[in-house]
């Protein structure tokens, strides 16, 4: 369950990511513009130089960057990041193209307050190539899918989903065509579980 909202601020989210930052920027937009009652205080990129760090660099989001080689372990890494999430006072951590697996640390301190964004129908093209794996299948329905994280890889439960046809043979439009799904229906996700937290 979500933390209840403190009484002099808006919902604290973290965001996680890897690469580029779509549903990074898509996420702290919404807070921006008041479609989500909330605020992103913090990112965290486990790839120095991604582009998702400038995306946050312009909006004014705190990061903090590492690179995971650097540490003894996963667990060592992640109770840095679990510290860094309680101190900001975090309610909910959403993943937007997080490449790594969560360890025990991180599921048992935030477990039921993390989400994460997948680009396919669940339990569907489990995976970081999921477009691809549907794509070379041969689906004529793709889709997204917004669920909670566990330990088991794209299995937590399933918060929203939405679906749409494509029957061409463009890879990258096919990709587009995922990312404009992806960040409305992200944001309306992280505004209903918001909402719930607050009842």
């Amino acid at each position: 369950m979500l933390k209840q909202k403190r009484m002099d601020t808006r919902h604290r989210l973290a965001v996680f990511a890897s690469g580029n930052g779509s549903n990074f920027e898509a996420i702290a937009a919404a807070c921006a513009d008041g479609r989500l009652d909330a605020q992103v205080v913090l990112l965290v990129c486990d790839r120095p130089g991604a582009y998702v760090c400038s995306r946050a660099e312009r909006l004014g989001v705190e990061t903090f960057v590492f690179r995971p080689k650097e540490y003894a372990s996963k667990e060592a890494y992640e109770a840095e990041i679990v510290r860094m999430l309680d101190e900001r006072g975090v309610e909910l951590v959403c993943l937007a193209g997080y490449m790594r697996i969560l360890s025990r640390v991180m599921l048992d301190a935030y477990g039921g307050r993390i989400v994460n964004i997948h680009p396919s129908l669940l339990p569907a093209f489990k995976g970081a190539h999921a477009i691809r794996d549907a794509f070379e299948y041969g689906v004529k329905v793709y889709g997204v899918t917004v669920h909670y994280v566990n330990d088991e890889l794209d299995g937590g439960k399933i918060i929203a989903q939405r679906a749409f046809d494509y029957t061409g043979t463009d890879a990258e439009e096919l990709e587009a065509m995922v990312h404009a799904v992806e960040h409305p229906l992200y944001v309306e996700a992280v505004a209903g579980l918001l909402a719930a937290g607050d009842r």
